[in-house]
């Protein structure tokens, strides 16, 4: 064999060959290929053979189509790519790409298609020769016809397209931009019985999905419709996987979340849910999860959300509910997380709260207090917090025990659930100054936020502990919760607090401060002072970027804190009378009213 790859190259490369040698020798070669495709492909590379294909790739010529074929053949092999591409073989391919004969664009597909699989410069050859335009177009036409010979090149093209474009995002944008989407969703619906081309077409939907310009595309086609229907028709996991991995980045387009829900795609993943529940079959294990999370996903859509609430009533609802006594972790998690999507409306809240959740994510947080699964924990907080949002429900789930129920996790060490704890408590207790001023003395409580307030490395745990201290003094006004904040150690994060980026915490920590100025200023005068809270006031009131709310609520504060001595003299060596006289010209006529009361209040104490 050897012999007669070292002559069918000396002939090939030969300027008197006749056709019909030629074409032996290519049949040669092929034959090599198939018996030795890596041995073959180095040998093809070092003769110099390469750059003889380029010539012999003429639509005239009735050895292209096996030329183009031991092209394809080699380039599956990673090394001979880029010597494809410098030895020119690109556009020429590209150009037969124009012919009509069905065989050589068969192999044209399939070489330019190799080339291009995981090859920058292939992908960039291809590109440059307008190799992508001329396929979409052909996939246009051909995408009717349903005769084998047909199919089978829609396939390579489709299989082209995904090699050249994955994972690049630039050519994936390209590719939407010639109007790819509609093409490929009107073949997967014709040719939803042919195996290999359906597989081409999920594999170049899923290259194109993660793309936020596509999913509007995929939005104006009947993709849901057709998906929906394809996977009705699976038996095996791979092929439901698949498709799956289409819906996933598809289900994140509030428009195609309805879309699925109209389709039946609900129905379907219920129906997985029901089968795999009890199963540990490892691929049954994962369809659950997948089954329940794309559940969860398809409810974030407010539109979907409702349609599948009814009111309550819904038979969807009704099952998501039943997810949550399970014993199966995953059911229970997507149970949790579903009913905190479901609760985005406070109809919906009310609803749920007068129907009994609330208990049932007490016992499912009952059953994951001690080494507890974490996301389960911090889903049904996160259903806890949002159902405590309408002012309704608060009242009730504090009777139902929910703040006791969420204190339990006060030991956790995990962020995530300690950004929901706290949230939870914040929302419960708003308005609410029983639970306020009952929570407030807890110093358990007031200790573990005290610590919380300086966990620099989670912001988000930082934050929700300054608001839910100043909303524990806020909300109860209570002496006996302002001097637990004072003896745990909190005044302090209170005044660092109000110098916080974010409007909504600067002003909660004023009105929490003026409190503790009003209520207990002796109690906290030491503290006040040690956190420098008069500078800070001062730079508040001269920062032109200050809010009209900080403005005023700093001024109220001043008046509250010259009732101590030490305090009374910080603000008399700091010249405030200068900035607060400007105030007194504000826009805001509240603070310009207040400007000249503190001014007044200012000079009688001076």
């Amino acid at each position: 064999m050897r012999t007669l790859i070292s002559f069918s190259f000396l002939k090939i490369t030969s300027t008197d060959s006749t056709a019909d040698s030629l074409e032996g020798c290519l049949d040669c070669l092929l034959q090599a290929l198939a018996q030795n495709n890596v041995e073959t492909s180095e040998k093809i590379q070092k003769s110099g053979v390469l750059q003889v294909f380029a010539s012999l790739l003429t639509p005239q010529s009735s050895c292209t189509a096996k030329v183009a074929n031991i092209i394809a053949e080699v380039a599956r092999n990673e090394f001979m790519r880029n010597p494809c591409v410098d030895a020119g073989l690109i556009p020429p391919l590209v150009q037969l790409l124009n012919c009509k004969d069905q065989e050589v664009l068969l192999q044209t597909g399939r070489a330019l298609g190799n080339i291009c699989y995981d090859s920058h410069e292939g992908r960039n050859a291809v590109d440059h020769a307008g190799g992508a335009h001329i396929v979409v177009d052909h996939l246009r036409s051909l995408c009717s016809k349903t005769d084998p010979a047909s199919e089978k090149l829609l396939t390579v093209f489709c299989g082209m397209l995904m090699n050249y474009s994955n994972e690049n995002d630039t050519l994936q944008s390209q590719l939407i931009n010639m109007g790819v989407i509609p093409t490929l969703v009107k073949l997967l619906g014709i040719h939803c019985q042919n195996a290999a081309l359906t597989e081409m077409c999920l594999v170049a939907f899923g290259n194109l999905a993660e793309l936020e310009s596509s999913k509007e595309q995929f939005a104006y086609t009947n993709i849901a419709e057709e998906l929906v229907k394809l996977f009705k028709e699976q038996i095996e996991h791979d092929k439901k996987e698949m498709i799956f991995e289409v819906l996933a980045p598809l289900a994140e387009n509030d428009v195609i979340k309805l879309q699925l829900v109209e389709a039946g795609l609900v129905e379907c993943l219920l129906e997985i849910v029901q089968k795999t529940v009890d199963s540990d079959k490892e691929d049954d294990i994962a369809e659950l999860k997948t089954a329940s999370d794309l559940m969860v996903l398809l409810l974030l859509g407010d539109e979907s959300m409702q349609k599948l609430f009814e009111g309550g009533k819904g038979s969807v609802f009704q099952r998501v509910l039943s997810w949550i006594p399970s014993n199966s972790h995953q059911l229970q998690l997507a149970g949790a997380l579903a009913i905190a999507n479901f609760a985005r409306n406070d109809g919906n809240c009310i609803h749920m709260v007068d129907n009994g959740i609330v208990q049932k994510l007490m016992d499912l947080l009952d059953r994951h207090v001690e080494d507890g699964n974490v996301t389960v924990q911090h889903a049904a907080l996160s259903a806890l917090r949002n159902l405590a949002i309408p002012v309704v429900n608060k009242a009730k789930m504090l009777s139902a025990g929910v703040a006791e129920a969420v204190l339990k996790f006060l030991r956790s060490e995990m962020p995530p659930v300690q950004f929901k704890l706290l949230g939870t408590l914040r929302m419960l207790i708003d308005a609410q100054a029983e639970a306020a001023e009952q929570l407030g003395k807890n110093v358990k409580l007031v200790e573990r936020l005290v610590e919380w307030c300086e966990a620099k490395d989670h912001a988000g745990v930082m934050g929700e502990s300054n608001r839910l201290l100043s909303a524990l003094i806020r909300h109860s006004k209570s002496k006996d919760v302002i001097r637990t904040i004072v003896q745990s150690g909190g005044i302090k994060h209170l005044v660092t607090m109000a110098t916080s980026e974010h409007v909504i915490m600067q002003n909660e920590a004023l009105v929490a401060l003026a409190l503790i100025a009003a209520l207990e200023l002796v109690t906290a005068e030491k503290d006040l002072e040690n956190a420098q809270l008069v500078q800070i006031l001062h730079r508040l009131l001269s920062d032109d970027r200050s809010a009209p709310e900080i403005k005023y609520n700093s001024m109220v504060l001043i008046c509250a804190l010259i009732g101590s001595e030490p305090l009374q003299k910080e603000v008399q060596s700091m010249a405030f009378l200068e900035v607060i006289s400007k105030l007194r010209s504000h826009e805001n006529k509240t603070v310009a009213q207040q400007a000249s009361l503190t001014e007044q209040r200012l000079a009688v104490e001076s």
